[in-house]
């Protein structure tokens, strides 16, 4: 009998995982027409990290979960919409024409007492705190089944949205009904250089009739700037209907401190309310919000209109079917 050497958890050589590995670690649940899948695997090892950042451009988080997904498919329309590490980080800014930190850099400065020379570490060419405005990778559906592309005459079906697009119905989703599938899935964490926290996370429940899936990021930079960007996607179940609503939310961080501190908080509950995104985001000012939605029931062709509530929307490569919110 031949043996099949294997590399220890430990090694830097440790291959990628087989399709057989991911399959085996991907939880599929399904709910009528649709199927929910979730996949949850330990950070990457050094060589997929190099692919990774070698692909992207800029150096990878140091907690990178590349291999975790979680997606939402409409089996007869072969739509989808998925969320993963690597095309989060692709909508990180590469240019410099966003970096926070240069727009910040006198307070981070007097908040580290740090000099000039201190600055010109801060400055990379690239978003060092890993904002992104990614609304998952979506995967238009067809008329005729199995994706797009499909027989002339048949339409394509996308998220799309204009001024009569319905918001994500949040009285039905206050109702008490058992949860048949939940998860959370992390994508990727920073540390900042130990200067604050930036996360992104994916978070889902599934009920009878509908579901709901938070992708949010959450990005801290202490004494300078608290940011929370949410993408929100409703599904109902009997509809067949898909709405996703992006929202983006910041302000200073010593105002939301000071919001904290209002509530009645004492200074260590503060402290512990910071890292909390879910006791930060309600204090936080709304600057960008918009809805797009998509029936995929039979029957009820795509809807024609390229208007989107995203103001000034850009389409970007590798998502380049999905619209997206427009550059700050």
């Amino acid at each position: 009998m031949t043996s099949v050497k294997i590399n220890h958890i430990s090694s830097l050589n440790e291959p990628y995982p087989s399709p057989s590995a991911l399959d085996a670690a991907t939880t599929t649940h399904v709910q009528g027409t649709f199927a929910i899948a979730t996949r949850k695997l330990p950070i990457l090892k050094s060589g997929p990290i190099d692919a990774m950042s070698a692909r992207l451009g800029i150096p990878i988080p140091e907690m990178i979960f590349g291999d975790n997904l979680v997606s939402i498919t409409h089996r007869p329309t072969g739509w989808s919409i998925q969320f993963n590490a690597e095309d989060a980080l692709d909508r990180v800014d590469k240019t410099g024409e966003k970096m926070l930190q240069v727009a910040y850099a006198g307070e981070w400065s007097s908040s580290r007492e740090k000099t000039s020379a201190g600055i010109s570490e801060v400055v990379k060419p690239f978003d060092w705190s890993y904002t992104t405005d990614y609304c998952g990778t979506e995967k238009p559906g067809s008329t005729g089944g199995a994706g797009a592309g499909g027989a002339e005459g048949e339409k394509e079906k996308k998220l799309q949205g204009d001024e009569s697009t319905p918001d994500i119905p949040i009285e039905l989703l206050k109702r008490r009904d058992p949860i048949l599938f939940a998860d959370e899935v992390v994508l990727y964490e920073s540390e900042l250089d130990d200067n604050g926290c930036s996360i992104v996370s994916v978070k889902l429940r599934v009920m009878e009739h509908r579901m709901l899936l938070l992708c949010r990021m959450f990005m801290r930079l202490d004494n300078v700037l608290v940011r929370v960007r949410d993408t929100r996607v409703y599904v109902d179940f009997d509809k067949e209907e898909v709405i996703r609503e992006y929202t983006e939310r910041e302000d200073k961080f010593e105002n939301v401190k000071t919001k904290l501190f209002m509530q009645g908080l004492k200074l260590d509950q503060v402290t512990i309310a910071l890292r909390d995104a879910n006791q930060v985001a309600p204090l936080l000012p709304l600057i960008k919000q918009g809805v797009e939605s998509v029936i995929l029931g039979p029957g009820i062709s795509a809807k024609a209109t390229t208007t989107s509530r995203f103001p000034g929307q850009t389409q970007f490569p590798p998502q380049a079917q999905f619209v997206h919110p427009s550059p700050r």
